[in-house]
């Protein structure tokens, strides 16, 4: 081979080796600082939670610490347009839930996509909701709930905002009944619960963690879960599947990033992230909330978003549903 020629295909090697050496030492270092995981919602709630349940586990195997960044506000679009804005370099995660699933059809003014800006990296957990009346209520069961509603009685249905993953799955339940309930959208669970129990509203799909305490001091009752099938917290309510065949309503969460994170960083956290997730102790720890892990790779839980979007853009679509 000419000396030139030999001297011109090294450059050329070495050009296309290049990007893929570096992006592999991007990988095998990263992270080399903290990385920031945004959960747009308020401390102290159920998501919230979850969050931190993960991002202590997730800080040693990563070696450099998960910092959790709450960013609240718009039915946890703040947060999420915040993330997918942020530089794709695997230092700026974001908690995602259904609630982001839900906004891709109730909201056309966004300044983001989250199918097209956010990254799946993996998913988390999964979880039913609760659909509990007020104690005082006279009924005890789903099929009494349904007579009941249609009995000409005003049934107002609280939430925790317009959008969240307790508004539409009433809003399902109220399609597939056929039944009319007010909604009542709150500022979070937690008022709505209050609310609840002063009888001010008479029915909330709530997640476990705002009601559990209260369902078994007996302050409050539950008619069933959203889930297909019974939650080990509550073995004695049953899915609301059983009266209204193929209803199912789970809330979730999973781990993204900005769209164009370097697949190498994405691997990497998809890897500890299930890692993480198969700690029995932490799995205890999601299951006092009602959540099963879900594990899987970044495909698997893009595919599950997907679903997500468009089973709730149909609700969406045909409950008529406005944000405000």
């Amino acid at each position: 081979m000419k000396p030139a020629r030999r001297r011109f295909l090294q450059i050329v090697t070495g050009a296309v080796a290049a990007p893929a050496i570096s992006r592999f030492a991007m990988a095998e270092s990263y992270p080399v600082r903290p990385v920031h995981l945004v959960v747009p919602v308020p401390p102290a709630g159920t998501f919230d939670i979850v969050g931190r349940l993960i991002a202590a586990p997730l800080s040693q195997r990563l070696g450099q610490q998960v910092v959790v960044d709450n960013r609240v506000g718009v039915a946890t679009a703040i947060g999420t347009g915040f993330v997918a804005h942020a530089m794709a370099d695997g230092y700026t995660l974001l908690l995602a839930g259904s609630p982001a699933a839900i906004n891709e059809t109730l909201y056309s003014n966004l300044d983001f996509s989250f199918t097209r800006d956010i990254a799946p990296v993996a998913s988390i957990e999964r979880a039913p909701l609760i659909m509990v009346v007020n104690s005082s209520l006279p009924v005890k069961n789903v099929q009494e709930f349904i007579s009941y509603a249609k009995a000409n009685r005003r049934i107002d249905m609280g939430s925790g905002g317009i959008g969240s993953t307790g508004d539409v799955a009433g809003e399902l339940f109220k399609l597939m009944a056929g039944l009319k309930m007010t909604h009542v959208p709150y500022r979070g669970e937690a008022p709505a619960v209050t609310d609840l129990i002063a009888g001010q509203i008479q029915v909330l799909f709530s997640t476990p963690g705002s009601v559990v305490s209260f369902i078994k001091a007996g302050t409050l009752r539950a008619l069933a879960v959203t889930s297909t099938g019974r939650m080990d917290v509550l073995p004695e309510v049953p899915p609301i599947a059983e009266t209204v065949s193929g209803y199912e309503a789970v809330s979730w969460a999973g781990l993204a990033a900005p769209a164009g994170t370097p697949r190498d960083i994405i691997d990497k956290l998809n890897k500890e992230t299930n890692a993480v997730l198969g700690d029995k102790k932490l799995q205890e720890q999601l299951a006092e909330f009602g959540a099963v892990v879900m594990m899987g790779s970044p495909e698997d839980f893009q595919k599950f978003i997907g679903s997500e979007i468009e089973k709730w853009g149909k609700v969406v679509k045909l409950a008529d549903m406005k944000p405000r």
